[in-house]
């Protein structure tokens, strides 16, 4: 018999990346899991994004395409998927038409000029952010690189929480919508920053100040989305979900590359 905390596992890889797993539970005690293990995806591939950039980097490529790998690296292990739900929410929001019809144009599979414009600057800040910090420092770089990530999943985590619902009945937003408790939330977020705080705390003093401040900026970058997007569609979907992610990563980016 798998373990309980296994199905969580399974249920995070599954539905968050491309890394091949079996997931067996699709019911909302797994999602829970999955949700609260969120933040593990997010190291998983921070540190994959990491390696291919630091082995570009001593292999001379430069910091430029060094950065681009740490931020494609993600993209690709997730199919683009949040990027994609980015762009979905840009147009949805973007639309200015009622919660009904915007929802509608967020399913479509094509990207409007809202979705187009919001991934064009979103991925230069991600890009721009990433260069800077891996010309000053591969080490402030990689740890960058790892920490958006988590931040992105850990802000998933948190918008999962009891009493934030689901826009529609169906998909991946309805399957995880209010599975985590705010409590279980909390205690995966503090730990999580200060799991971030000591991974600073190795470069100095300033690096465990402002790598806490990153990740807390993250979460309430995306906590603004999030409250946007449920005041304006009536509550959350998959597409919400990876808006929110890219949010908190991009944050995250900028303030690190800051000082």
């Amino acid at each position: 018999m798998t373990p309980p905390h296994l199905h969580g596992l399974r249920f995070a890889f599954g539905t968050l990346s491309v890394i091949p797993v079996r997931v067996s539970r699709w019911d909302r005690g797994a999602a829970r899991g999955g949700m609260l293990c969120a933040p593990l995806v997010g190291v998983a591939l921070g540190c994959g994004a990491a390696l291919l950039a630091l082995a570009l980097l001593f292999l001379g490529a430069g910091s430029l395409l060094a950065a681009v790998a740490a931020a494609a690296v993600p993209a690709a292990l997730t199919r683009g998927l949040h990027l994609d739900g980015l762009a979905d929410t840009a147009d949805g929001l973007g639309s200015g038409k009622p919660a009904e019809d915007a929802l509608r144009i967020m399913k479509q599979s094509d990207i409007g000029p809202f979705g187009v414009i919001t991934l064009v600057f979103v991925l230069l800040a991600q890009v721009a952010a990433l260069s800077r910090l891996y010309d000053g420092s591969w080490a402030r770089g990689a740890l960058a690189t790892v920490v958006s990530a988590v931040a992105a999943r850990l802000a998933l985590t948190l918008a999962a929480r009891t009493g934030v619902p689901a826009a529609r009945p169906e998909g991946l937003g309805a399957a995880v919508a209010g599975v985590v408790p705010v409590r279980g939330a909390a205690a995966v977020a503090l730990a999580v920053t200060g799991g971030a705080a000591a991974a600073g705390a190795v470069l100095g003093p300033d690096d465990l100040a402002r790598t806490a401040l990153a990740v807390l900026a993250a979460l309430a970058a995306a906590e603004l989305l999030l409250r946007h997007c449920t005041r304006r569609f009536g509550g959350v979907t998959g597409d919400v979900f990876g808006g929110l992610a890219e949010t908190a990563a991009t944050t995250a980016l900028v303030v690190l590359c800051l000082g």
